[in-house]
């Protein structure tokens, strides 16, 4: 199709402002699925997503749509996560379109992730059409909604369109907007093919999929292709568009969004953010400036519950990397759970979707250890390191300096709840920078916080003091020196490495209470007693006592005589200090403890 005639979108908005019921409306408006096939979330192609009711993976799809003009329009819809946790997805759906409509909830209002999305839409040079959604909703606001977002992008009340993707009210209007409004692709045609790659997948069948935006030139069916980072190379089997379903058209050109088949099995031979040329032209062309390095917040340790399993959760591992670009992991070995991963992800909700997608598409059982954030140390010889697992963090005699990660957080909330959330904050180390008010009733508050302090379970507190208002994104920042330490935790007498974590001194004792309570109430009892202690180097700064079993040494078996009963007792005494003393007093954990501990820390 002539580029003129294509349009290249996506939706971005706060989770929860019904981005995917208004793809559900385009698509169904579009004629692009049949009334019949429709269900909700169309393009929510993962269980997973339709059970949480969130998007989790950026989706496209292609329509076709008769303007008011009499012409024909090629409409490429990407739809984008609304999640924190999911930022990367959402700024390489930015990287390949025009345009991007800003969807904001009438009865919400702007959030948070609102204004986040849309610095990354500015910084990408987009157009934007701001659109009002749920007007159908009895507690809608639409005049209160639109003067936040007139403050927030500086446009007229008459560019703001409101429409409700559940009824479909004024949809086909956005339709119209979309084709006015953004700007057709500007590649060019008579160039070698060039494409970026968006996205990817593997496939059982037809290997690695890669999704392409196409910038300039045309790749046919039976082409070799060659990807430049990686210099791979392969023939291109299918080429074609989503719809949401795979449409193979057998080529692919400048302007549109689509896929291509190239029957490559090495997963690491495709990557997000590369650029994919034809193999005889290659040398010639010129590289796409990609995307920028994701930086990962938390960290976790990933291991199979079989040590066998190992190398099936690798090839698991490398399945989800193609489709979740976010994801970095490296081996580990630990001496509790053997060989496992050390993962650097977005979030904890990143972390919980990663668990379950490798439980239920790969059918992997598996154990996790305490999340934590990266810290940097400068050693005694002056040496600068990053650590991410209590497992490499040195002694204290030899370190000089550490320093934790801190972010930049912005908080949206009604005022009334402002001073909960300053006490909140404040509990939580963090700095206050300034407040900007939406209208009377809103406010954005700008803070400075420790990135660990925000990571586990500040959302949900959140929350708590904003009665469900207050909303929440935040952005890396720098390093700033700060007083951590390691936390030790020993399960009869023994170190258990799983349960070791990183943190800020002022927090030490009542994580370190948590997890020994934690552990008292989960571990099973056994023929001695089992000390359980949190300790930071040689200080035990908690401790826990399970009790042994004993003998029944009641009247109806042995008689009523108390100094019988007690030289029973003194006498199974002994034996367990033995048993203590010849080593067999080791506790085995079980798997399902380790996944109670690190709950218990998201909880907390």
């Amino acid at each position: 199709m002539d580029q003129s005639k294509i349009r290249n979108f996506c939706i971005i908005a706060h989770i929860d402002h019904g981005k995917s019921t208004l793809s559900d409306r385009l698509l169904e408006l579009t004629g692009t699925i049949e009334k019949r096939r429709m269900q909700a979330q169309m393009l929510d192609t993962m269980d997973l997503e339709r059970e949480r009711g969130i998007t989790i993976k950026l989706q496209p799809a292609r329509m076709s749509f008769k303007a008011k003009d009499g012409e024909e329009y090629q409409l490429n819809l990407i739809d984008t996560p609304g999640h924190v946790d999911f930022n990367y997805e959402v700024s390489r759906s930015l990287a390949a379109v025009e345009g991007a409509v800003l969807l904001v909830d009438a009865t919400q209002g702007v959030q948070a992730q609102t204004i986040a999305n849309l610095y990354l839409a500015l910084d990408q040079d987009l157009a934007i059409i701001p659109v009002l959604n749920k007007i159908d909703l009895p507690n809608a606001e639409p005049e209160r909604r639109a003067e936040e977002l007139m403050k927030l992008i500086g446009c007229k009340r008459e560019e703001i369109l409101s429409v409700s993707g559940k009824t479909g009210e004024n949809v086909h209007l956005l339709l119209e907007r979309i084709v006015n409004e953004v700007p057709p692709p500007s590649g060019d045609p008579a160039k070698p093919f060039r494409a970026l790659i968006f996205d990817s997948k593997y496939d059982d069948y037809k290997g690695v999929v890669a999704y392409v935006r196409v910038i300039d030139g045309e790749l046919k069916q039976t082409e070799k292709v060659k990807f430049l980072a990686t210099g791979a190379s392969g023939e291109t089997l299918e080429a074609g568009y989503l719809k949401p379903d795979y449409v193979n058209t057998r080529r692919i050109a400048a302007g549109e969004i689509g896929y291509i088949v190239s029957g490559l099995k090495e997963i690491q031979a495709v990557r997000v953010g590369d650029t994919v040329g034809r193999l005889e032209t290659a040398e010639e062309t010129e590289v796409l400036p990609g995307y920028k390095e994701v930086h990962p917040m938390v960290y976790a340790s990933i291991f199979p519950k079989e040590g066998n399993e190992y190398q099936r959760l690798r090839e698991a591992m490398e399945k989800l990397k193609l489709s979740d670009a976010a994801l970095q992991f490296e081996p580990e070995h630990s001496a509790a759970l053997g060989f496992g991963f050390r993962c650097g992800l977005l979030g904890m909700l990143h972390l919980e979707i990663v668990q379950e997608r490798l439980r239920r598409e790969h059918a992997m059982e598996l154990v996790i250890t305490t999340p934590s954030v990266a810290y940097e140390i400068t050693r005694t010889d002056g040496t600068n390191e990053t650590i991410t697992s209590p497992l490499d963090y040195p002694e204290a005699n030899y370190l000089e300096e550490t320093r934790e990660p801190w972010v930049a957080v912005d908080i949206v909330s009604p005022a009334d709840y402002i001073g909960g959330i300053m006490t909140l904050i404040s509990d939580r180390r963090g700095l206050y920078k300034a407040t900007d008010y939406l209208d009377p009733k809103r406010v954005v508050m700008h803070y400075d916080m420790p990135l660990a302090s925000v990571i586990v379970d500040f959302h949900d507190k959140l929350k708590s003091v904003t009665s469900g208002y207050g909303s929440l994104s935040y952005e890396f920042k720098d390093y700033r020196k700060s007083d951590i330490v390691l936390l030790d935790i020993s399960v009869a007498e023994k170190r258990v490495p799983a349960f070791s974590t990183l943190l800020h001194e002022s927090e030490a004792y009542r994580r370190g209470r948590e997890i020994v309570g934690m552990l008292k109430d989960t571990l099973p009892r056994a023929q001695f007693v089992i000390k359980i202690q949190a300790s930071i180097g040689a200080k035990i700064i908690a401790s826990e006592r399970i009790s042994a079993f004993r003998k029944d040494v009641t009247g109806y078996l042995y008689g009523g005589d108390v100094t019988r009963k007690m030289k029973l007792l003194q006498k199974q005494k002994k034996g367990k200090q033995r048993m203590m003393s010849m080593g067999a007093g080791s506790v085995e954990i079980p798997p399902d403890t380790f996944i109670k501990v690190l709950r218990r820390g998201e909880r907390e």
